[in-house]
Formats: C-alpha cells, structure tokens, sequence
C-alpha cells in the first residue's frame, strides 16, 4: 500500500550585510572582484596569531533593520561563541558566531503564492536570525585549489525558519519575500551571484496526519531559487520512494547537481555538539542600548505589507498591490507618481506594471535607472486621463523619452498630437462618416451595435488620429440612436 506523505521543509539563509566594513575589521565589505583576491584584507580576518576581533556597529545596525523587517524580537542583550570546524577557508579553526543568546530572537513572515487568479497566504515563522562571520572563498583546479580571503570575516545574517513550509512552491514564496524585506531596509543587496544570499534546505516527510517529523535531509549548492524549488521537488520525491520501498531515509547533507537535476550524498549531518560550541572570550556581551534601539527603529521605512495594504484600500487588487511592493524603489515611484490626484491608482499601476516595468526588465535595469522619471510619467498620464492625447500618443510620447529625452508638453506640441475634444468639431465628422456609410448606419439600426466601429475608423483616419475616440463614439451613438 502507498502511503501518502507530507513534506515538512525548513531554510536556513544567509545574507551578507552591507555595511562598509567586515564584521571584525576595518576591512572594506564586499569586494568580490575575482581579478584582486587577496587584496581586502588583514590580520583580524585572516586569522593571524594574537589580534582580537572588534565589533562593527554599521553591522550590527543593519542585522537589527532586518529582524525589525522579520518581526522578530530584538533582543536587547546577545553573545557571541565560537564554533569549531577545519576547513581550508576557515582560517582560525573557528567561527565566531553566535548560538543560544542570538541578536534577533523569533518573528514571522508572511508569503504570498499561488497562480494570480488564486493568491494564497500563509504566516511563516522565523526562529531566530543571528550574526556571524562569512569564511573565505576556495577555488579548486585540476590538482590544486586556491583561497581568496577577501570574503573571510564579512557580516553574515543567518536567517532560520520554522518547519512550517509545506511545499517547494512555498519555499520560492518565502525566498522571494526574504530577498525583498532584506532590500526593503537596505540591510542587503541579496545578489546571489556574489554569494550575498546563500541558502541550505532542509526536508523531511512524515505521513499525512502526523504530528512527529521524519528525518530531514539538508541540501547544499543551491546557487538559485529556481535550484531551491527543483532540489525539493527531486529530494519529496526520492524520499517518497524510497519510504514507500521500506526504505530509511538516512541523515545527511546533500549537493544539488544542477547538471544531472539530482542530489547526491555530502557528508553525515554533524549535530551542534560536534561544532564544539562555547563562548567566543575575545568578545563581551552584545548589549544595545535603549535610546540607541529606538533610534534605529524610528529610521524603519514603512514595510512592504503595511504599503500594500494601502494601496488595495486605494482600490488595487492584491496581485497589482504586490507587484508594486516589489521593492521600496518602485513603491515610492508609484506612490510620486498618483501624488497627482487627476491620475487613477489603476491608470498608473497599468502604466508602471506594462510600459515600465517592461521596458526596464527588457533593458535589464533598476526603476532608479529609468529614463523617465516619476513626474514625467505623471505628466504623460495627466495628458491621457484628461483626453488630450490618446493612449497610443501617449505611448509614443513615453516611447520618445525614453529614447532621447525631452518635456512630454513639447513632444505633443511639436507632434501635433493634441487630440480633438471639441464637439462641434466632432460632430461635423461624425456626420461626413455616416452620409458616407450607409450600410454601417443600416447595420447599427437593425440592432448591431459594432458597426459603429466602422464609423469610428472612419473619423480617426479624417482627423488623422487626433479625434477623441471616447467623446467621438458617444458623438456617433447619440446621432444614430435619433
């Protein structure tokens, strides 16, 4: 008989802070360029004999932005500890981290999933996020490898979840929104390319309705989030197999061969008391003080959640809402751009979502790296909204900008694109349109209603395009229906 299993699945992410020196030095923070190893370094993060590590408080600054951005407690008194492994990038034999009395204690998280017609959302909860040093980067050769220490001693956040997702769809969710409240507060770049978001899976099954775990698996070498949810995908379903052949599932750490889409075994999984933990002596207790906490959280932009939920009030659907809290970035734009009231939220969320967010996506740049400005394009949808120029003229405007600059009032001048609202005017065509069409008119009057349509062709082509579709439609509807 086949038994159904359930899939339990926990994260562990790191993110590297940006802050501008390494955690323990004086060394500036994230120079990844692979053309000058060795260069962002010292004696602190190198390992040599009798320096002392010295705290840096921009890093400890950002690691609270991010727990108050993870719900999570701040706690007001943390340590640091030592944990012993020998690996050739760890230069000291040890890792200074920190183990039972973390900066962040537990918070939670909300992620959104699912197809867009059938959002779904589901609390995640965080159990802690602590700080830590990053260990150097080893680079292995045909029958050598090579270290660059510029990456040792840079700040890490370890991010440690609950065991409360369910599905490697909802472990894509929960990454995307890690990576966007990290932004969000500016306590990451998150770039995983340079290895500023790392993340370990761990999974276990249990059949469906109970309540104790199965052993877990941990899997490493996921260089993607699209990794994250294949490796699941693979690792449920070998587990599943391998439980319903009468099978064991062994614990272990596991790599992601993206080449061959499978994991393989690594290592037996250690258990904390081989890491040979104790408190790191060349530090003192982490205390944050009072005023200085206050002052950090009084610097905390209004986050993602609480912007969305503004925005669907204003009359956005969830889906719209979600795109435009993508990042801080664009949810400022978007809010500069309806600071002009003649502009619908739901105008400009089209605009920002199709025109722009497109064109930079296929451009490959950031919203801050946009040719046309929040202003500029609330100037645009002004001429739009009000009938001066048309959705079209309007794309070419934005089209014209985009491409060599320019005030969208000269453009439309200089175009002659102004559109004709005028109804007297209007009318004047619409009359020459059905006295020159009699079979449309005929049609319309038997009760088709879209053989208007042949006589708003013929208007916009006598007026080149400038007539005012809306007003003009309303103009011929009123003279037929006589």
């Amino acid at each position: 008989m086949t038994t159904q299993f359930e899939p339990v699945i926990g994260l562990e992410i790191h993110v590297q802070l940006a802050s501008k020196t390494k955690l323990f030095c004086s060394c500036p923070n994230g120079v990844g360029d692979e053309t000058k190893p060795n260069t962002a370094i010292c004696p602190r993060c190198t390992g040599q004999p009798g320096v002392l590590p010295v705290l840096t408080e921009g890093a400890v600054e950002l690691a609270v932005k991010a727990g108050l951005a993870l719900g999570c407690q701040v706690n007001e008194y943390s340590t640091f500890s030592r944990k012993h492994y020998f690996y050739p990038d760890l230069p000291k034999g040890y890792q200074i981290t920190q183990y039972d009395k973390p900066i962040n204690g537990a918070g939670s998280i909300e992620i959104t999933f699912g197809p867009k017609e059938n959002l779904q959302k589901k609390k995640i909860g965080i159990h802690h996020a602590h700080l830590e040093e990053d260990a150097s980067k080893s680079s292995h050769f045909d029958g050598y490898s090579l270290i660059d220490f510029n990456r040792s001693g840079c700040p890490l956040l370890e991010i440690v979840s609950m065991p409360d997702l369910r599905s490697p769809e909802e472990a894509y969710a929960y990454l995307t929104e890690i990576k966007r409240l990290m932004k969000w507060v500016d306590a990451s770049n998150c770039d995983m390319e340079k290895g500023e978001l790392r993340v370990d899976v761990n999974v276990s099954l249990r059949p469906v309705g109970q309540e104790k775990f199965g052993t877990r698996c941990e899997i490493k070498n996921l260089n993607s989030f699209k990794a994250v949810k294949d490796a699941l995908h693979y690792e449920i379903t070998r587990q599943t197999e391998l439980l319903n052949a009468g099978g064991h599932v062994v614990q272990e750490t596991r790599l992601w061969d993206k080449e061959k889409n499978i994991t393989r075994p690594m290592r037996s999984k250690e258990d904390a008391l081989d890491y040979r933990y104790f408190p790191e002596p060349d530090l003192p207790p982490l205390v944050l003080k009072h005023d200085w906490l206050e002052r950090v959280k009084a610097q905390m932009p209004e986050l993602p959640a609480q912007k969305e939920a503004k925005f669907m009030a204003a009359g956005l659907n969830a889906y719209d809402a979600g795109v435009l809290t993508s990042s801080l970035d664009i949810a400022r734009y978007f809010e500069e751009v309806t600071s002009n009231k003649a502009i619908s939220v739901k105008t400009a969320s089209n605009w920002i979502q199709t025109d722009l967010l497109g064109m930079l996506n296929a451009e490959k740049k950031e919203i801050s790296q946009s040719p046309i400005s929040a202003p500029v394009l609330a100037e645009i949808l002004e001429m739009v909204e009000s009938g001066k120029i048309t959705r079209r003229q309007g794309r070419e405007v934005f089209d014209k900008i985009w491409a060599d600059g320019g005030s969208p009032k000269a453009i439309v001048e200089a175009s002659g694109m102004v559109q004709v609202s005028d109804e007297g005017q209007l009318e004047a065509w619409a009359q020459e349109a059905i006295a020159a069409a009699p079979k449309a008119v005929a049609d319309y009057k038997k009760g088709n209603k879209a053989a208007i349509g042949a006589l708003v062709g013929a208007v916009m082509r006598k007026s080149k395009g400038k007539a005012n579709p809306a007003l003009l439609s309303k103009t011929l509807a009123r003279l037929l229906d006589k």
